[in-house]
């Protein structure tokens, strides 16, 4: 009897640490800094969220949005913004950086200066800067140009990573153009539009096929109930989905 009862807190031992082995997980800090681009639908919690899918990673999200701000703001602390006071007070792995949407336009003799300054911030904190390129207006597809040729070669000059959010929209709004990536402000991401960022960063940060993040995507409420953040149709999530699978882009 004293074996068989020693052979069974034995193997239940094995057992509970072969099931703690299969979901460790490594853990990174991830701060998002920009504006409504990335809040719209809560592209840091989507992200968090999707991370649960992730065999290896799980995202540890923070993030600094301000409404309307670009990145001169957040360098000078300035139109609300807190970007500095975080940097100052915690450690990140990596800071997604995104401009304001008409940067590459309206801002175009400072859209690198002020791109260099906070890549130099950032990896003075000890983190990896990235950048989100954003995308084109809904009303004026022919923006995509001048956005995509200026982050890509700021990057290129700063060396740093990017993340093709915008390309991704236009390749949606080209081959479905049914599917609204937009809310009825002609600029601001839909739901649709939040989930194809939230799998092209998670494709980023994990490296692995995203077929297994479900298309609905869900939280817990202070009161530890279950909270929608996207509801996808799965024929559209899984479009997405495929899309961002077969998009070639460069990952951490």
């Amino acid at each position: 009897m004293k074996l068989k009862k020693f052979l069974i807190v034995f193997f239940i031992g094995i057992y509970t640490q072969c099931s703690f082995a299969q979901v460790k997980k490594d853990t990174i800090r991830v701060l998002f800094v920009g504006n409504s681009f990335s809040y719209y639908y809560n592209l840091p919690e989507v992200l968090n969220e999707m991370s649960a899918y992730s065999d290896k990673v799980y995202i540890d999200t923070r993030h600094s949005l301000v409404g309307g701000s670009n990145l001169s703001q957040h360098l000078k602390g300035e139109n609300g913004t807190e970007t500095l006071k975080i940097l100052e007070k915690e450690k990140f792995d990596y800071v997604v950086l995104n401009h304001h949407s008409l940067a590459t336009i309206d801002e175009a003799n400072t859209f690198f200066e002020s791109s260099k300054k906070m890549v130099e911030l950032i990896r003075s904190k000890g983190a990896k800067p990235i950048f989100m390129m954003t995308w084109a207006y809904k009303s004026n597809r022919d923006m995509l140009k001048t956005i995509a040729a200026a982050y890509e070669n700021m990057c290129s000059k700063l060396k740093v990573d990017l993340v093709p959010c915008g390309k991704l929209f236009d390749e949606v709004r080209l081959r479905r153009p049914d599917l609204n990536m937009f809310e009825d402000d002609d600029k601001h991401p839909s739901k649709h539009g939040t989930y194809l960022n939230g799998l092209t960063f998670f494709k980023y940060f994990t490296n692995e096929k995203i077929s297994k993040i479900p298309n609905r995507i869900t939280t817990t409420d202070k009161n530890g109930q279950k909270l929608y953040l996207l509801l996808l149709t799965k024929e559209n999530a899984d479009f997405l989905q495929q899309l961002v699978d077969d998009y070639q882009f460069k990952t951490r």
